[in-house]
């Protein structure tokens, strides 16, 4: 393959294909790794609103480290996937404090360049792709950034058939993906080459004929683009059913409670929830059900209003306005359920 002429045509297709996006027009470390953290799980229309608001808040690592973890899950509120947001606190707090072993990485200071994508790995929730992406990024140092759109890329290219989210796929692909890199300007081609799977070489109905990196494409002369790239079968879904009660007085207050188990949400604020094997009648109304589909859960939920002139006593639970909600991180379910409900109440 003539990587030269390849990185020649990306890039000149980078140049007016790619999109404006706040965390590409920087070189700060500390908002590279915040937008990296939020696109994860989260489409980049969708994760615009989240990282402006983040990064307004929290502006750089000390102000991030220096905050409660509910107010960190408040902002993230919306997300999902909140051990992204404990492990950015955490990150943030290790990188702040005078001992921690990614000092000067996205804090003060110039690490050397060696020390980099290690002490980014020792990081809480940063794996290969994101300590990668940060690497190359902010520092434009020599590593590959492999998220799904790359790896997409990279299997027409080659015509790989290798599951790329098996531990053989992911060794297979980091090596293509690293003998193809850019190695004098790994910033650009990792923003190009991702941008290029996001918006071109996309999983539906690619242009591939007028492509310009047709003439590099196995896929395309073998003609098995439509069938790339291949995935592990998926995991069989659990099914929980959760049964919440939304207590209402006359003056509109109400009870919620932490989440403290280590399980989904952990540290989010719920209603009153009883866990069964099945959802369970109500007499209470509004009612809204809702299924909620995590990575390997299926959730049913059913959510009630039940009017009381008294709330009762449950323990865990605290009384609140039900005005003072958004004072409160609560989940994406919960959200979604509130919103139908309180149109019908």
């Amino acid at each position: 393959m003539n990587t030269d002429l390849l990185y020649y045509k990306l890039y000149r297709w980078y140049e007016t294909g790619h999109r404006i996006l706040p965390w590409r027009e920087t070189t700060d470390p500390y908002r590279i790794w915040i937008s990296e953290i939020i696109l994860q799980q989260t489409r980049v229309a969708q994760g615009m609103q989240y990282y402006l608001r983040f990064v307004d808040r929290f502006p750089d690592v000390q102000t991030l480290a220096q905050a409660t973890e509910d107010e960190v899950l408040r902002y993230w509120q919306g997300l999902g996937y909140y051990s992204r947001a404990r492990n950015l606190h955490r990150a943030a707090q290790l990188i702040a404090s005078t001992t921690g072993r990614v000092g000067g990485v996205i804090g003060t200071g110039t690490p050397s360049p060696e020390q980099v994508f290690r002490a980014l790995l020792s990081m809480p929730g940063v794996g290969e792709y994101t300590a990668g992406a940060i690497a190359s990024f902010a520092f434009n140092l020599p590593y590959p950034a492999l998220d799904g759109n790359v790896y997409r890329v990279l299997a027409r290219l080659y015509d790989c058939d290798i599951a790329f989210d098996t531990s053989l796929g992911k060794r297979h692909f980091h090596t293509l993906a690293d003998q193809l890199l850019d190695r004098h300007n790994p910033r650009l081609f990792n923003s190009a080459i991702m941008e290029f799977g996001a918006l071109y070489c996309t999983p539906q109905q690619p242009d591939c004929e007028v492509c310009p990196l047709q003439g590099f494409c196995l896929a395309y002369a073998h003609h098995t683009v439509p069938l790339l790239p291949v995935r592990k079968p998926r995991t069989t879904l659990r099914d929980r059913y959760l049964n919440y009660t939304v207590y209402l007085t006359p003056d509109r207050h109400t009870l919620i409670r932490q989440r403290t188990d280590n399980d989904i949400w952990k540290h989010l604020y719920e209603f009153p929830l009883v866990e069964s094997d099945r959802l369970l009648p109500v007499s209470g109304i509004p009612v809204t059900d809702i299924t909620h589909i995590l990575s390997h859960q299926r959730l049913h939920a059913r959510f009630h209003i039940e009017y009381v002139n008294t709330l009762p006593t449950i323990p865990d639970t605290i009384t609140i306005p039900l005005s003072s909600l958004d004072d409160y991180a609560l989940s994406r379910l919960t959200l979604k359920a509130l919103e139908t409900l309180l149109s019908l109440h």
